[in-house]
């Protein structure tokens, strides 16, 4: 007779392989249901779209709607009643999707009288999570398929097109303040002025290393920022994203931020004690790399010096990467989130 603990070995493997196969069957599901725009008024309930996979972030700019095509699905969340309603498009981490996206978030923006638009990014694209390897899905494809998103809810008759904002977490931070820059923003080429109302970058990524932008006036629009950040984060820490988005305020847009005491990094998670993510990738906070949006050329952002294909690669082996993290939710901290989101879209909203 088998011993128990290879049974629980065979089990092991049996639901690691029906978790590949459900994640084959929900991308074939969603390649089936793709909707081209909303002016229909479909109800809450889950839509692929049409995408692209950007290799880069000179890609999005200068090819703007080229690479390998894409379906990510969006979780619609309407509020109640007929009238129309602000939104907001939700970009996840690098842990892709997860329950409160479908849970705890379209409670808070719904009893607000706000819909939500959840994005499974890597599912449709056969990819659990991209914490140990982010070259699975380019950074890149992430904010193109908030472009998508972006024009694809303005379609639907209950959206107020003028109250869209945008909200990431960790690595869908990047993309949740990057999608502020106003080259960027032109690339697009978005129909009659069409942009996000409001960036809420949430434990985000991204204010060193590569993905920084030079700041300086007219990089970023007027739209204003909502930075929500745990001060005990050590995956993302506090600090460069606390310093970059007073950079930001600086040069001209309008920038809030919210420290959560204790937080740590995916603080709105449900559920979870502290968990030592081994493997995680992570940028360190003295990383000096930085990159110029107009001419899309990297420097380090301590001399000025311009960086080199081969010295851009030497820095960020010798600067700039580390592995391991923790991350642990909190009920209190993503409590205060949502309450400090909320009234910062209610002003948005309001003007």
């Amino acid at each position: 007779m088998p011993s128990i603990d290879s049974c629980l070995r065979a089990c092991s493997r049996l639901a690691a392989w029906m978790g590949a196969l459900a994640l084959g069957l929900s991308a074939q599901a969603h390649a089936q249901t793709l909707i081209a725009d909303m002016s229909a008024g479909p109800p809450s309930g889950a839509y692929a779209f049409a995408s692209t996979t950007p290799r880069t972030f000179a890609d999005l700019i200068r090819n703007p709607g080229q690479g390998e095509p894409a379906q990510p699905v969006g979780h619609l969340f309407l509020p109640p009643g007929e009238g129309k309603v602000g939104a907001v498009i939700f970009v996840p981490g690098s842990g892709g999707i997860y329950s409160a996206m479908l849970d705890y978030w379209p409670k808070q923006f719904n009893a607000a009288g706000i819909a939500l638009f959840s994005l499974d990014l890597f599912g449709p694209r056969g990819v659990k999570s991209t914490a140990e390897d982010q070259s699975q899905v380019p950074f890149a494809a992430d904010t193109a398929d908030a472009f998508a998103a972006l024009k694809l809810l303005a379609t639907h008759p209950r959206i107020d097109r003028n109250r869209i904002a945008v909200m990431g977490a960790s690595r869908g931070g990047i993309t949740a303040w990057r999608s502020a820059a106003q080259r960027l923003i032109t690339a697009q080429n978005l129909p009659d002025g069409l942009r996000f109302a409001a960036h809420i970058p949430m434990y985000a990524g991204g204010c060193v290393g590569s993905f920084r932008l030079a700041v300086r006036p007219g990089v970023f629009g007027k739209a204003p920022m909502f930075w929500v950040h745990g001060d005990a984060d050590d995956y993302t820490p506090i600090g460069p994203c606390s310093d970059y988005a007073a950079l930001i305020g600086q040069a001209g847009t309008p920038t809030e931020f919210l420290t959560l005491e204790g937080a740590r990094h995916k603080f709105d998670a449900d559920g979870r004690g502290r968990i030592q993510v081994r493997g995680a990738q992570r940028t360190l906070a003295g990383c000096p790399i930085q990159l110029d949006i107009d001419t899309l050329v990297f420097s380090n952002r301590f001399t000025g010096e311009r960086l080199s294909a081969e010295a851009l690669e030497n820095v960020r082996k010798s600067a700039c990467s580390a592995v391991g993290a923790s991350v642990e939710s909190n009920v209190a901290a993503r409590d205060n989130a949502a309450k400090g989101i909320l009234a910062f879209l209610a002003r948005v909203y309001a003007r």
